[in-house]
């Protein structure tokens, strides 16, 4: 039972009140400010009525009291002096809502009601968040598939060695996370991580941000700077879009690896450095090296262990989990308390072929959060690019057809009838009977859409017809 606790200096109002609600709530009264602190030092109170006129004192510098001591709370603003103005100060205070008085006992079960469904779903979603945060906070990488396992145990293989790794896979499988799983739960965890991407530097200024350039160097190097490899010196340095970088610069890059040192663009002096390096691409290596594009030597250098991410149409039953956890994260993000995701919304998702892999899956979450107005997400947050081409199953006798912008009624009324008669296994009769036609408008019309009739489906009727 939530526990109540009425605030008002007026002691009929109190007693009225807490005859009323005792039955539904463990009911606490106070009749003015110390009182009632008095209470909140040896009780937790869910919820609360609060005047705003406690006699000389303002309730809503009560109600920031009693938001600082117990931030859960929910606070019903009562008052016999409504107005906007005072109900938007008290709701940008923290207050849950206001009433006016005299008060609609009805109207107050309500708010309270409301309010107690809030607190349990609030916690709800703040305890599950917690669990899927605290269980992949370390790595970042959700999923409980065997390609998911497999790579967990390659990470757990290698994260303590210096061997190059290569991580393959398509654009937004998360290659940056397996990378930073290798570096932050291993013994360099506390040495830099250094993070490059070879395809968003022009190649003519890629050199210096590799290796650095001394002053004078070349037209706009006014002073020394340290490049990258430099930085991450003692720790890792995970260089993305591997493929993208120059074939010549290539080979500059093949001798920081094989010797350990490096040159400042516009220096002869050699630096040694200690960089475990970690490569990613979405390229596919041996058409690369057969068309001239990437060493063959720099390959076999940087690929001692492969580490491949396998697309999420591959593995749709990690997408469960993903959702959940997206939805955790950007309820805190976005301070909402959605509490998960339809089925029929979930089995949209699961058949979706994701070309942009677990980074789309994260946009549509987020979208879908932001567009919400309900307790779960449902199929109508949906984008309507999931959905197209998706037969969207409702219950055991709803369907959702994809109709496009621009279709004709002609072409619609097509969708609708052969999608009604495949979800009936071919049955006319009870098509016809769905749809609210004749049998004889429904054959007519499946003839013109060239649908052939099944065998020996209708030979009775048809004779009968013909007598």
């Amino acid at each position: 039972m939530y526990k109540l606790l009425i605030i008002d200096d007026e002691e009929p109002i109190c007693s009225s009140l807490a005859f009323a609600l005792d039955s539904e709530y463990e009911v606490y009264s106070a009749l003015n400010e110390e009182a009632a602190f008095e209470l909140f030092a040896a009780q937790e109170f869910d919820l609360v009525l609060l005047d705003l006129r406690l006699g000389k004192t303002d309730g809503l510098e009560v109600l920031t009291k009693i938001k600082e001591i117990r931030p859960t709370a929910m606070v019903i603003i009562m008052t016999a002096y409504g107005s906007i103005q005072s109900s938007v100060t008290a709701m940008k205070k923290g207050a849950f809502y206001y009433i006016t008085k005299p008060i609609n006992m009805e109207e107050l079960r309500v708010l309270l009601n409301n309010a107690t469904n809030y607190i349990k779903l609030s916690s709800r979603v703040e305890h599950y968040a917690g669990k899927i945060f605290r269980e992949y906070e370390q790595t970042g990488i959700i999923g409980r598939s065997k390609a998911v396992h497999n790579v967990f145990n390659l990470i757990e293989k290698v994260r303590d060695m210096v061997t190059n790794v290569m991580i393959t896979g398509e654009t937004g499988t998360g290659k940056e996370l397996v990378a930073r799983a290798i570096h932050f739960t291993g013994i360099r965890k506390n040495e830099p991580f250094e993070v490059i991407n070879c395809a968003a530097i022009p190649p003519n200024l890629l050199e210096s941000e590799l290796f650095g350039h001394e002053r004078g160097a070349f037209t706009g190097a006014l002073q020394r700077k340290r490049g990258i490899f430099e930085l991450a010196d003692k720790g890792t340095l995970f260089l993305d879009e591997i493929c993208e970088m120059d074939i010549n610069l290539q080979s500059k890059l093949l001798r920081a690896v094989q010797q350990k040192e490096i040159i400042p663009v516009g220096s002869t002096i050699c630096k040694q450095v200690d960089v475990r390096i970690i490569c990613a691409t979405n390229r596919n290596f041996a058409k690369e090296i057969a068309a001239g594009r990437f060493r063959e030597d720099l390959f076999y250098r940087l690929n001692v262990i492969n580490i491949h991410l396998t697309p999420l149409r591959e593995r749709s039953e990690d997408i469960p989990l993903l959702v959940d956890y997206f939805i955790a994260k950007y309820n805190r993000k976005m301070g909402k308390a959605i509490a998960g995701i339809s089925q029929q919304a979930m089995e949209v998702l699961c058949r979706y072929s994701f070309k942009g892999n677990v980074r789309e899956l994260e946009n549509i979450v987020e979208r879908m959060l932001v567009l919400s107005d309900g307790e779960y997400l449902e199929i109508q947050d949906l984008p309507t690019e999931v959905c197209l081409g998706q037969s969207v199953k409702l219950s055991n006798s709803q369907v959702l057809i994809p109709v496009y912008v621009g279709e004709s009624m002609d072409v619609i009324e097509q969708k609708v009838i052969l999608h009604t008669l495949k979800s009936l296994k071919g049955n006319r009769r009870e098509t016809a009977k769905m749809l609210d036609i004749s049998e004889r408008s429904l054959r007519y019309k499946l003839k013109e859409y060239s649908v052939e009739p099944e065998k020996n489906a209708e030979p009775a009727k048809n004779a009968a017809l013909n007598t």
